[in-house]
């Protein structure tokens, strides 16, 4: 099986606080009517696997690939996981998500990060508790309706990068539009809901409110805005935006022809704005912003020749020279 850059078809998500956005970002058109919240775009779950849009691979899952090519794929990091091991999203926010927190421990932990593409005047994002707050003084709010004075609050806008380690506590919403990048898990408890009545039921979505006060850090974290670090100004602007041990991002502005990719590890590119042409093999794979590619680890490095300023996320995942080998445990 020979790989190339992968694209992968969107997969749209209904969410009550959602709008219709995504259009104007995506190639492939919404679902008629409804509210769509969340676009999965790389996700390697059995309930939702993306499934390769391009090429002699079309309709491959992503699963199929890490069970049959995952020395092509994943490179160094072969055999290290049991599935892919980040899930990409773009969200788009018309109305609040709940204020909700992800666990920090076992196999449904999440650490994740937004980058934010979009926002207007009313957005908004929360991430993290106020120094001090207790877990009596968090509950009490639940119950008088004073949840968002607990929190940390930040007005975004486009370009902020926002972290979001495991047990934090977190919600964004007011009409804005990010990407995610998060660990492979869609495990939350929600705490608060804004009232918020689901149209298809017309009933208050479920809470956990239990299960989210045990999984909430309430001690002091690096969880907020981040200031990017500049790595390199020619022949691409390109500035470190995440770095932890689930995933690293960096974020790439430039004209002129430039060099994506790594050897032997696979990276995945995010264009958030313009459009170019990733080069491999003597083949050109047109990228338009809200392209999401995944470049196997036999693709190695690769030149990117931008159509214009053109703006991309870089995504990495990190190699851990001490991790050892465990055995390939995912199934179809």
């Amino acid at each position: 099986m020979m790989l190339y850059p992968l694209r992968f078809e969107p997969i749209y998500q209904y969410r009550l606080w959602g709008g219709r956005r995504l259009a104007t970002l995506l190639r492939e058109p919404l679902p008629n009517g409804g509210l769509v919240g969340e676009a999965w775009i790389l996700s390697d779950r059995v309930d939702h696997p993306s499934r390769v849009a391009d090429g002699p691979l079309k309709g491959w899952r992503l699963g199929q690939l890490m069970d049959t090519a995952q020395d092509q794929l994943m490179g160094k990091l072969a055999w290290r996981f049991p599935r892919f091991p980040l899930l990409l999203k773009f969200l788009d926010a018309l109305e609040m998500l709940s204020v909700q927190v992800h666990p920090a421990v076992g196999v449904d932990a999440k650490t994740e990060a937004w980058v934010v593409l979009e926002a207007g005047k009313t957005s908004c994002i929360y991430a993290g508790l106020k120094p001090h707050t207790t877990p009596e003084a968090l509950r009490e709010s639940l119950g008088n309706g004073t949840v968002p004075d607990n929190l940390m609050g930040i007005d975004p806008k486009p370009g902020d990068g926002v972290f979001i380690p495991a047990g934090t506590v977190h919600s964004l919403g007011g009409d804005v539009v990010v990407f995610e990048i998060q660990q492979n898990s869609d495990t939350t408890f929600r705490l608060y809901d804004w009232d918020h009545l689901d149209a298809n039921t017309g009933m208050p979505r479920q809470l956990q409110i239990d299960q989210a006060l045990a999984a909430i850090d309430f001690e002091e974290s690096n969880a907020g805005l981040v200031v990017a670090v500049e790595e390199a100004v020619s022949p691409v602007e390109r500035k470190r935006l995440f770095d932890c041990q689930y995933f690293s991002v960096w974020t790439l502005d430039g004209r002129e022809e430039f060099t994506v990719g790594a050897e032997e590890m696979p990276r995945v590119l995010v264009c958030t704005a313009g459009a170019g042409q990733i080069e491999h093999g003597g083949i050109s794979y047109p990228v338009a912003r809200g392209d999401v590619w995944l470049l196997p680890a036999v693709v190695g490095k690769s030149v990117f020749r931008p159509s214009g300023l053109v703006a991309l996320l870089e995504i990495a995942i990190p190699f851990q020279a001490d991790q050892e080998r465990e055995p390939h445990a995912w199934s179809a």
